[in-house]
């Protein structure tokens, strides 16, 4: 059959879809009015801006941040005038108490950052809109526009909303209260100790109130205002979207076929790397599969920058892909064609991430794992699900903005899986099961990165091991960690309750139960001078596996 159609074919370009308008949603379309608020979404806001001054003003750690993002999204629910909870509202409440149960453990700011994310993101859902990545920053943004709005129409309402508590009415409430203030006042007098009691709460609430007053900011009033205006926005948008734009199916056999003036060129473009691809993965497997490596071999150019760039051409193979299923060629009749050299080449690059994950490995298994090991392990499989994504697009004809969203959605979601993963954990545990196997190369790891608690923990087994300078050295690590969480109480018993409480991080507690149980294996590094001569010889000694 020729690969030439008559010219006189009719032909159309698809018709647009919702997936190909902007990245973000349309608010013109839809309504400007929200319910008016009620007595519930008063007090909602007024729980959230008294949460975000305990847990964000008033907070001395990442503990009192867990609190916010554990407990807004339920006030959030309160508090929002169309209360749409979605699947999407539930997946995304269940990530946030696990990255507030990640942040008491051991917390991070890339922790902080994603929770911050994810509160737009369900603010969103409960609006009813697609949490896309781009969308939650435009959403964000408009807060400052719709937070304004949002106030005035509090005011605006206040007096219907509120109108129970005026004229006549007022009775119905005032009436109760003052009959249960001066009967309650006679029934502490008539009981001393009762009376002793209240005085000593008034007394210290009073106290309390005298000590907020002296060290009272205006800047906390600033505060105030900036969350309030935050929230508001958050829960009271611009506009509900009147339908979620995201793509919708769409086969050739809606359009009527016509040539694509590009079809040879995307054909010629397949084949051409169908071939280099081909070629390169044998040379791939022929000098890093399969094979002893010789000492002096560039671990770092082959499986650090090597794995990168094989990464970035995974990444480019996605894009190209994604740049050629488009428009016109959706309408070839051709397009069967095309997609089978798609899948060949699909089939290639799937080699290829396999590649890419073998030089990970090799890397890994010279001198140990790391923090920016894990990075691109999962880099490399975020490309890799990117990938397939692009494959889905090509066979369901979504267009370039589907795709576009969804590869945001995967990094997103790899980002947020890498905050909640106890890296330093996971690599310490690998190193030091294989330095107790009998390879030392991994201890230079523990002397040129730094160390969470948690990582800490798992360097325990190394105390009593029977090569001196790793020995040594680990002991002088873990005193030296012992005398940072010393002081860290010392801090910590100096604050309010409140303060202490939101610094709290159980890993270091944990850890701290641990140094003092093998507190005999590491007293003799407890003297500074001792501790930093040990630490040095070990770091010399790990350096030839850098």
């Amino acid at each position: 059959m020729s690969d030439t159609i008559p010219p006189d074919v009719p032909s159309r370009r698809p018709e647009p879809t919702p997936a190909t308008a902007p990245f973000f949603h349309r608010w013109s379309d839809l309504p400007e009015e929200l319910p008016p608020p009620r007595i519930r979404e008063f007090i909602a806001v007024l729980g959230l801006v008294v949460l975000a001054d305990l847990t964000v003003y008033r907070t001395e750690g990442l503990a009192g941040l867990s609190i916010l993002f554990a407990v807004a999204p339920m006030l959030m629910v309160l508090a929002s005038p169309i209360r749409r909870t979605t699947s999407n509202s539930w997946m995304i409440d269940g990530m946030l108490l696990l990255l507030a149960a990640r942040l008491v453990w051991c917390g991070t700011a890339l922790g902080v950052v994603c929770g911050c994310g994810l509160l737009v993101a369900f603010a969103m859902t409960l609006a009813g809109r697609s949490p896309f990545v781009l969308a939650t920053l435009i959403y964000a943004a408009q807060t400052l526009a719709s937070g304004a709005r949002g106030l005035m129409r509090y005011e605006q309402s206040a007096h219907s909303g509120l109108r129970p508590l005026k004229g006549s009415t007022a009775m119905s409430l005032l009436l109760p209260l003052t009959a249960f203030a001066v009967f309650g006042s006679l029934f502490v007098l008539a009981n001393p100790d009762l009376v002793t009691w209240v005085s000593q709460g008034m007394e210290a609430w009073l106290n309390g109130v005298k000590h907020w007053l002296v060290h009272f900011s205006f800047f906390e009033i600033a505060f105030w205002i900036v969350a309030l205006w935050f929230f508001v926005g958050l829960l009271r948008p611009s506009a509900s979207e009147s339908h979620d734009s995201s793509a919708i199916d769409r086969t050739g056999s809606e359009w009527v076929h016509a040539p694509a003036p590009m079809y040879a060129a995307y054909r010629n473009t397949l084949l051409t790397v169908i071939a280099l691809f081909a070629v390169y993965l044998v040379f791939e497997f022929q000098t890093l599969w399969f094979r002893e490596f010789p000492k002096g071999f560039h671990y770092s150019g082959y499986a650090h920058e090597g794995a990168a760039w094989l990464t970035f051409a995974l990444g480019l193979s996605t894009l190209t892909l994604s740049l050629i299923f488009r428009g016109d060629v959706l309408c070839d009749e051709r397009l069967p064609r095309l997609r089978r050299l798609a899948w060949v080449w699909s089939a290639l690059n799937l080699l290829l991430a396999a590649a890419v994950f073998h030089r990970l490995f090799i890397y890994v298994g010279f001198n140990g794992m790391t923090r920016m090991r894990i990075v691109g392990f999962y880099g490399s499989a975020t490309v890799v699900v990117g990938f397939g994504l692009a494959i889905w697009k090509i066979i369901r004809n979504r267009d370039f903005v589907w795709l576009f969203r969804h590869d945001l959605w995967a990094l997103s979601i790899a980002i947020y899986l890498y905050a909640i993963t106890p890296v330093d954990a996971i690599v310490c545990r690998y190193n030091v099961g294989r330095i107790l196997a009998g390879d030392p190369a991994p201890a230079v790891q523990i002397t040129v990165h730094p160390i969470d608690s948690e990582g800490v923990m798992q360097l325990t087994p190394l105390l009593n091991f029977d090569n001196a300078k790793i020995r040594d050295g680990v002991r002088s690590l873990l005193a030296s960690r012992a005398a940072m969480l010393k002081s860290q109480e010392t801090t910590r018993s100096g604050m309010n309750w409140w303060g202490s409480a939101t610094s709290l991080q159980f890993a270091d507690e944990q850890l701290s139960k641990q140094l003092r149980t093998n507190e005999p294996n590491w007293r003799s590094h407890d003297e500074p001078i001792k501790r930093e001569a040990d630490w040095e010889a070990f770091r010399k000694y790990a350096y030839q596996w850098f």
